[in-house]
């Protein structure tokens, strides 16, 4: 595959594609649930972490990862709404907030807990089965099969993404704005922290095992990756790491669904 593209461009294609869900209806029109689209990422190896980043990201090991599917976006206000609705599980605390409800902004403040729970039930009703992605699947699927570099779209910083210094003010952006990756996924670094399946170690580099790593067997910490609309600089390299309680729940915290 390529090199990736240095200086990513602001997508052109119509609203419809950009939003890449379909809605099931139930009788009478109303959405039962929005089915992702998934993207096939393909069985491969790549070398995982960062030989200049934090500790917990070296040493750079050489790690494989079985075929699995993601999904393109990050899982929105609109998807998350056919889960609440049907399973009166408790909304987010920003859940009436203007700033965070947009339809098509992703769901935030859902604890790791919270996204298991939504993947359980998206799983009962499609009949496959939906869980969150490894760290080594999500870390596989963000570098789009280039070796080396620091971000999605290659070394260049994040200020030279478009629109940077007017993008996240207050709150996250909507999903799939701007181009994709060369996988075809959008807000790879960018938008909300993304839980992850594992339980989080510092130093599980050290013994990870090379063949679909999944994470140590316990710990207090669950494991994120991507960037946050809330910090200083709001694209996070594709190497970096990130955890909390999963019980935690904060408002540039959210999530994509893997198969």
């Amino acid at each position: 595959m390529g090199a990736a593209n240095t200086s990513p461009k602001e997508t052109t294609m119509p609203a419809d594609d950009a939003r890449p869900s379909f809605i099931e209806q139930e009788p009478g029109g109303r959405p039962a649930f929005i089915e992702p689209k998934m993207v096939r990422i393909l069985e491969g190896g790549f070398e995982m972490g960062c030989a200049t980043g934090r500790d917990d990201e070296r040493p750079v090991h050489r790690v494989s990862v079985d075929a699995f599917d993601l999904a393109a976006c990050q899982v929105t206000n609109a998807e998350y709404a056919c889960f609440l609705a049907a399973t009166q599980h408790p909304a987010p605390l920003q859940w009436e907030d203007p700033l965070f409800n947009h339809s098509e902004q992703p769901i935030v403040a859902v604890s790791w807990l919270d996204a298991v729970a939504y993947c359980a039930w998206l799983s009962q009703l499609t009949g496959r089965r939906y869980r969150l992605p490894t760290e080594a699947e999500w870390e596989r699927a963000a570098r789009g099969g280039v070796e080396g570099e620091l971000y999605p779209w290659g070394n260049a910083p994040p200020e030279s993404l478009p629109d940077y210094a007017r993008r996240w003010k207050t709150s996250p952006e909507r999903v799939a704005l701007y181009a994709p990756t060369g996988y075809g996924l959008y807000n790879m670094g960018d938008n909300v922290h993304e839980w992850c399946a594992d339980w989080y170690h510092p130093g599980y580099y050290a013994r990870s095992p090379e063949h679909n790593p999944p994470g140590p067997p316990d710990g207090h910490r669950r494991a994120s990756r991507g960037g946050s609309w809330r910090h200083h600089i709001k694209v996070t390299r594709t190497a970096a790491r990130s955890s909390i309680p999963p019980s935690f729940k904060y408002a540039d915290y959210g999530f994509r669904v893997a198969q």
